[in-house]
C-alpha cells in the first residue's frame, strides 16, 4: 500500500518506523541526552528529533502508544496532538505519567505514535437557528453508557 509522502528532517536514528506492516501508526522516540524520571502526575513535553514537513489537505496526529498506558498509566497530554501542514519546528509529546510508579523514559525509547489524516478545511456560515435533532443540546454523556 502506498502512503503519502512526508518530507522529513530526523536526528539519525530517530526517523519514524511503523513496526508492523499492518500498523496505522509510526513510532516517535524520545532525543534525549539525559534520562528523564516522570513521577506520578508529573508531565514533560519531550523531544523526538524529529522535524516534519506534511503535505497541505493532511495533518499528522500524534497519539499515545497502547501499551504505555495499560502497563504503566502513561499517555499523552493535548492527544491527539496535531501537527500543520505550515508548522516547521521540531515535533513534541507532552508525556504525562498517570501511574502509581515513576517511569523512566531513556534517549531512543519509543514514547508515541504518528498518524496521517486528510483534512478538511470548514467554510463556517453564521445562521439564526440550528436544525432540530433527537440529541438537543445534550452532551457529556448525556447519551448513557448502557444500550
Amino acid at each position: 500500500m502506498r502512503g503519502i509522502e512526508v518530507s522529513c528532517r530526523a536526528n539519525p536514528g530517530f526517523m519514524p518506523r511503523y513496526s508492523t506492516e499492518g500498523a496505522a501508526g509510526a513510532d516517535l522516540k524520545a532525543d534525549i541526552a539525559d534520562e528523564i524520571v516522570l513521577r506520578p502526575g508529573e508531565r514533560r513535553l519531550v523531544p523526538t528529533g524529529l522535524w516534519l514537513q506534511v503535505p497541505p489537505g493532511f495533518e499528522a496526529q500524534v497519539r499515545p502508544r497502547s501499551g504505555l498506558a495499560i502497563e504503566h498509566g502513561i499517555t499523552l497530554l493535548n492527544s491527539p496532538g496535531t501537527v500543520d501542514s505550515d508548522y516547521r519546528g521540531e515535533v513534541k509529546v507532552v508525556v504525562v505519567n498517570l501511574g502509581q510508579r515513576n517511569f523512566r523514559i531513556g534517549r531512543g525509547d519509543r514514547i508515541a505514535q504518528i498518524v496521517f489524516s486528510r483534512v478538511a478545511r470548514a467554510v463556517f456560515r453564521r445562521v439564526g437557528e440550528l436544525d432540530v435533532t433527537g440529541r438537543g443540546q445534550g452532551g457529556f454523556g448525556s447519551t448513557g453508557v448502557a444500550e
